[in-house]
């Protein structure tokens, strides 16, 4: 189990990133405008730069959701590997099955 207040920090960067996203978009897209003028497109920098540094998609971390584990994660089910081989041999998760040839 990872500790709470990663779990937390974890949390505020999603809820952070959520609110900011269509302003980060729309500063980097008038950033990439090369029909902007240079002063136009400098401001949108600052802008930018002066965002919180969590605000950026790239900060966050893939965790599970059962245990908040950020190592050996499976997107597709957004489960660790331990957690996923845990329910997967009792059968919780439907369509999963140990393979036998």
């Amino acid at each position: 189990m990872a500790k709470k207040s990663s779990i937390a920090k974890q949390h505020k960067r999603e809820r952070m990133v959520a609110a900011r996203q269509e302003q980060r978009a729309g500063l980097k897209k008038i950033i990439v405008d090369m029909t902007k003028s240079d002063e136009e497109r400098m401001a949108a920098v600052n802008k930018l730069n002066k965002l919180p540094k969590n605000s950026s998609k790239v900060r966050l971390r893939n965790r599970c959701k059962r245990t908040g584990r950020c190592r050996g994660y499976l997107r597709k089910f957004k489960l660790s590997r331990l957690c996923f081989r845990e329910l997967a041999s009792s059968g919780i998760i439907p369509g999963i099955f140990k393979a036998s040839w």
